[in-house]
């Protein structure tokens, strides 16, 4: 048998706790410890970021039109606006729906950022991990993806790196070509990954006419996907009044037929006819806009018809986030 090499004890250096950076729950401890970061400081870490935010971006630019990227259209793009503006060497940041291999954020060739919103994220507070992809996304080498992990718990948030002026204002692509801008040179696992993400992505349109609406076109039916800021409980309340009313389709063959809770924030939805496209309903959408107004005004409680509708609704809401 192999004799055991003598163990050797040197000193450590010591760390303070506010020093300690976030590694993976499986290695050491970069406190020096010797045990796996997952049962020393992550511990603590790990605590602090699983207490879920229930309105992620709540107080940035275009709310609602976060949510439905982050969980309705297939294909993206958004120019943000940095608080302390573009570090050099950075031409643009852009949020994108999905990047090529699911990765969190990539520095292009150019040095330019995409920051990718519908990953996986490892705590409780989407804006907090986006905040601290996008921070290393500024630092990495031009050309190189970015990796995912657990940003740290005191991490800044998004409201606190982009700009609350700063507009934000969706571009809604068919395909995901904006991943290779030369498709040429793209490697041969992006290039399978750009064909399958195409091959899934539904057809999808912003509506101009109304905030956060999107249409988007499935085999059978279209619908309409509506992400509203109003408090939950009123919203319901006034879309019960109009469905009782029968002033809550969107026009002839059209039905709300319930709606998704989201980050906070609900998302009616209408079942529309397959020959109704995205400039058919326009019009109705901004019409009801201003009978959902006047509803959300009436403070009365509802009628018995009312409390029937809003049942109805309510027993086909789903929660997505």
């Amino acid at each position: 048998m192999a004799k055991k090499r003598p163990q050797t004890k040197g000193t450590r250096p010591q760390i303070t706790d506010g020093e300690i950076p976030v590694v993976g729950a499986r290695e050491p401890c970069p406190c020096g410890s010797g045990r796996r970061y997952k049962a020393c400081h992550g511990r603590a870490a790990a605590h602090a970021a699983t207490e879920l935010v229930q309105r992620p971006f709540e107080g940035l630019p275009g709310e609602c039109d976060w949510v439905a990227l982050r969980e309705l259209v297939p294909a993206a793009t958004v120019e943000l606006t940095l608080k302390e503006g573009l570090p050099e060497g950075v031409p643009s940041v852009s949020l994108a729906t999905v990047l090529p291999m699911a990765w969190p954020a990539l520095r292009r060739d150019d040095g330019s950022v995409l920051l990718g919103l519908q990953n996986d994220t490892p705590s409780g507070d989407i804006s907090r991990d986006l905040a601290d992809t996008l921070r290393r996304a500024l630092e990495a080498a031009p050309g190189t993806p970015v990796e995912g992990r657990r940003a740290p718990a005191d991490g800044p948030r998004l409201q606190e790196l982009l700009d609350p002026d700063g507009t934000f204002e969706p571009f809604v692509h068919s395909g995901f070509e904006f991943w290779v801008p030369d498709a040429e040179n793209a490697t041969p696992e992006v290039t399978a990954s750009l064909e399958r993400a195409n091959a899934a992505a539904i057809p999808t349109v912003k509506l101009s006419g109304v905030e956060a609406a999107y249409w988007c076109e499935t085999p059978e039916k279209n619908h309409l996907r509506w992400v509203m800021p109003h408090p939950e409980e009123q919203l319901l309340d006034a879309l019960a009044r109009l469905h009782a009313a029968g002033r809550s389709a969107l026009g002839e063959g059209t039905r709300l037929v319930g709606s998704f809770r989201a980050h906070g924030l609900t998302v009616p939805v209408w079942d529309l006819p397959s020959e109704v496209t995205a400039e058919d309903v326009e019009k109705p959408a901004a019409e009801f806009a201003e009978r959902l107004a006047a509803a959300l005004a009436v403070t009365e409680p509802l009628t018995a018809d009312e409390r029937r509708a809003r049942g109805g609704l309510t027993n086909r809401q789903v929660t997505l986030s």
